[in-house]
């Protein structure tokens, strides 16, 4: 079956949203490791990419408010669940394990996004999709090295598990929210609401609040903190919310997230150039099974019977 050009272009969206989403632990360890908290970055990566956005999302945004209310309780769920709880979690396991093993945890999401389209939706899934979820996990198994030397710490696996609960919230999220609200508010508003309840439970002492000002390591090279804040925020926070929040639309929730696993392969080729980060060849072949399963959700989507046409959105989904 011929792909169609709007297909295409949400394919093209979900995976320039995987390469810039991948950036994100490379930028995160520096400061990390430069003794900023996991939650410090979170903050300041989705709360200045909320400021960065909120001009061009008020601007769009006028004469159109009834829209924003009826949508409130959705941005406030996306703001928690798919912003804050998703990078929270992701950022504290890159403390403890390589940023492509972070990933592949936080990437369990994809199973419950299928589970919940089965089980709530009743969008029961076929067999390829179903041995791409196989697929998937089976790549999962040997990305973690189970039976290698190497130990997995623990505590860093749990932080990567409730990343992948985060994640399915944000595909499942992006792909429902009314197609009226334009992508630019929705990215600066659950961003926004992110960045303001972590940082709420880090003034009443619940989260701990940490950050350097100084120099940090990064690349090799020593630099001010400022080069990786400007990474998380302008290429790890608003081009990939913006183009994954649009890709939702157009492939749907699961298709987007199977598509979204090719962020783990770019984060492990990045850590590599930058961090140093050399996986094994037994991650590598977990990663190639990876691939394997999202290929077989592609076919299976291509496959796939038409579907009634839906009402176009009100404009275009970047807008």
């Amino acid at each position: 079956m011929r792909q169609s050009p709007v297909a295409g272009a949400g394919l093209a969206l979900a995976l320039l949203s995987a390469v810039t989403f991948a950036t994100s632990g490379t930028f995160a360890r520096s400061l990390i490791n430069a003794g900023w908290s996991a939650e410090s970055v979170v903050i300041a990566r989705v709360g200045l990419a909320a400021l960065v956005l909120a001009t061009p999302a008020l601007l769009i945004m006028r004469g159109r408010w009834p829209v924003l209310r009826r949508n409130l309780a959705s941005i406030g769920v996306f703001g928690v669940l798919g912003v804050s709880v998703a990078q929270v979690c992701f950022f504290n396991a890159v403390r403890y394990l390589p940023v492509g093993v972070a990933l592949l945890l936080e990437y369990l999401g994809i199973i419950l996004v299928v589970g919940w389209t089965w089980l709530v939706q009743g969008q029961r899934p076929r067999r390829l999709t179903v041995a791409g979820s196989v697929a998937a996990l089976a790549g999962l198994f040997f990305v973690l090295d189970m039976a290698g030397a190497g130990r997995l710490d623990p505590i860093g696996v749990l932080w990567g598990l409730g990343a992948a609960v985060g994640l399915a919230g944000y595909f499942v999220l992006a792909g429902r929210v009314d197609s009226a609200l334009p992508s630019v508010v929705m990215a600066s508003g659950g961003m926004a609401v992110g960045a303001g309840v972590l940082l709420l439970l880090g003034l009443v002492g619940v989260l701990p609040l940490r950050a350097d000002f100084g120099t940090v390591q990064f690349g090799g090279q020593e630099m001010s903190w400022l080069v990786p804040i400007a990474g998380l925020v302008l290429v790890a926070a608003v081009i990939s919310y913006l183009a994954g929040i649009a890709a939702t639309r157009v492939l749907g929730a699961r298709m987007a997230s199977f598509v979204g696993l090719t962020e783990v392969m770019f984060a492990v080729l990045i850590a590599w150039l930058v961090l140093g980060e050399l996986p094994t060849v037994v991650q590598l072949f977990g990663g190639a099974l990876i691939v394997a399963g999202v290929a077989l959700v592609r076919i299976d989507e291509l496959r796939a019977p038409a579907l009634p046409e839906q009402p176009k959105a009100a404009e275009p989904a970047l807008t």
